[in-house]
């Protein structure tokens, strides 16, 4: 298969671990981190995009400790910065023109109604080029918010 022809819905990833706005950075590292993941979309309740989080959102801004970055929300990370995004039909060549333009590696794909329904990564473009695409075009799934994280400091930290 020419890569040429590829579309973004035949590489893009998607299954996928996202946050709400809401969430804080310490749950969001711990969700990336469990995860193995360098990316983290922040959607809101009916699945629409706000934007995405990268591991160096959340360690350039980090300040404080477990307990300041529990208290804390990833809503405030996103708003300097435009979140550029494709659709599934899009060819996976603009959608790399367009990581290449943001200065991403990765861009969110969005299906109707600004939904999230998958992500194209470095690492999905280069499975591409190498011609690694398994060809299955699974149903994308989206989990957020299925655990939580509560720090516990001795008792002489405690406010």
């Amino acid at each position: 298969m020419d890569v040429r022809e590829l579309t973004v819905a035949q590489v893009m990833s998607r299954t996928l671990v996202a946050v709400e706005p809401d969430e804080s950075p310490l749950m969001a590292w711990e969700i990336m981190r469990r995860a193995g993941v360098h990316h983290l979309p922040v959607v809101d309740r009916r699945g629409c995009l706000r934007g995405v989080l990268t591991r160096e959102d959340l360690t350039g801004r980090w300040s404080g400790g477990p307990a300041e970055q529990s208290r804390a929300r990833v809503h405030p990370l996103l708003a300097e910065r435009r979140c550029p995004h494709t659709t599934l039909d899009a060819r996976l060549a603009d959608a790399a023109e367009s990581m290449i333009g943001a200065g991403v590696d990765a861009i969110p794909v969005l299906g109707e109604s600004n939904r999230l329904v998958g992500m194209v990564t470095a690492t999905d473009v280069l499975r591409a080029v190498a011609g690694r695409i398994t060809g299955r075009q699974d149903s994308p799934e989206l989990m957020t918010g299925m655990f939580r994280l509560v720090p516990v400091l001795p008792r002489d930290q405690e406010e």
